[in-house]
């Protein structure tokens, strides 16, 4: 018995070890939750509530909270799912194993019959990092603007062009090109201006990729989707558009899946940016008459990240040889009423690498 108590303990104190970092109390906010995300680079959270374990909070359940205009103070609580896929302590690891892959379920909690957690599974310790966890096969088309000078990475961009600039072994393109290979897109147009036949001839040199390019190129600078007219008879299905100096790291089936789901022509990628204020902030009335004073507040603002799905009628309200860019694009779109959509993702997710701050932030 002494054995078998002492068994128990070391378990316990095992699973308490690999899950601490993800351990998150369900009177936390919702805001508490995305920078603990963020900060332990995982895209769900075990809710607890003291010691007893409540749910699973996914990036998903956040998303959908923020899309029903839910406030970021919110506690978690608020929204989590009623239903969760949980295993029980009787189930083998076998059946385990076959419900994570068919649902490709990142973490799989063990509970027992009084609904305490006694272990959990992780994707990469079930199937090896070496298998993706991937949805779906998305099959359709990127555009990767990659005409800019880079003026802000300047003086490395006198020299090679802001798509090629590296990141560890790869440049920013091709970290760009893996995310989306890895969800099944491989057919790739690259608008190309600064430096074109430097890009080009750097993807000629590449044999075995597995994916295809097509160029289009500017005569003269168009901004953000300006040189979209140039393959409007090209492309005749949805497709994604991504800035050539960010990288998103989020499951981009949900956001097609948001896109379709929503009617929308067009959804925008944003990024929940925070911005503290080191003081304490007054509100005033009439006559200077204190209303309200706010110790050390939080701003929280969703940013345009540089990732976009489109629908292909849009290339025809795109204007010939015109500096146009996306954003006049949707502004169009806006006045006649259509339907332009917002997909949030947590401020870890987006990386920034356009400017020399960031990009030095990212190679440390």
């Amino acid at each position: 018995k002494n054995i078998k108590v002492i068994s128990i303990i070391v378990n316990m104190q095992e699973l308490e070890s690999r899950i601490k970092n993800i351990k998150i109390q369900v009177d936390a906010s919702v805001i508490d939750a995305l920078r603990q995300m963020d900060r332990v680079n995982r895209k769900l959270l075990l809710v607890f509530n003291n010691d007893l374990f409540v749910n699973v909070l996914s990036i998903g359940d956040i998303q959908r909270g923020i899309l029903k205009k839910f406030p970021l103070s919110v506690k978690i609580k608020e929204v989590l799912r009623d239903k969760t896929k949980i295993a029980k302590e009787a189930e083998s690891f076998d059946s385990i194993k076959k419900v994570m892959e068919k649902n490709r379920i990142e973490c799989m909690p063990v509970v027992d019959d009084l609904g305490n957690l006694v272990n959990v599974y992780f994707w990469e310790d079930v199937f090896g990092k070496a298998k993706k966890r991937i949805h779906s096969a998305l099959g359709i088309p990127v555009i990767i603007m990659a005409g800019g000078k880079g003026t802000r990475l300047k003086p490395l961009t006198n020299v090679i062009p802001k798509p090629l600039i590296p990141i560890e072994e790869n440049t920013i393109i091709e970290e760009i090109i893996n995310r989306f290979v890895e969800v099944g897109c491989d057919n790739f147009y690259l608008s190309v201006n600064y430096k074109a036949e430097m890009i080009k001839y750097f993807f000629e040199q590449i044999a075995d990729k597995n994916y295809s390019i097509d160029y289009f190129q500017e005569t003269q600078p168009l901004g953000t989707a300006g040189s979209l007219f140039l393959i409007k008879n090209k492309i005749n299905t949805t497709f994604f558009v991504s800035n050539c100096d960010i990288i998103i790291n989020e499951n981009y089936a949900e956001i097609l899946r948001y896109h379709k789901e929503n009617n929308n022509e067009l959804t925008i990628v944003s990024a929940l940016k925070h911005y503290p204020i080191p003081y304490g902030t007054i509100e005033t009335a009439k006559d200077g008459i204190l209303t309200d004073l706010v110790e050390k507040p939080e701003l929280t603002f969703q940013i345009n990240t540089g990732m976009y799905i489109l629908e292909p009628h849009l290339l025809d309200e795109i204007p010939e040889n015109i500096f146009f860019h996306i954003t006049h694009l949707i502004e169009n779109i806006i006045k006649r009423n259509g339907k332009v959509g917002v997909f949030p993702i947590s401020e870890g997710s987006w990386i920034d690498i356009g400017n020399w701050s960031d990009y030095l932030k990212i190679m440390k």
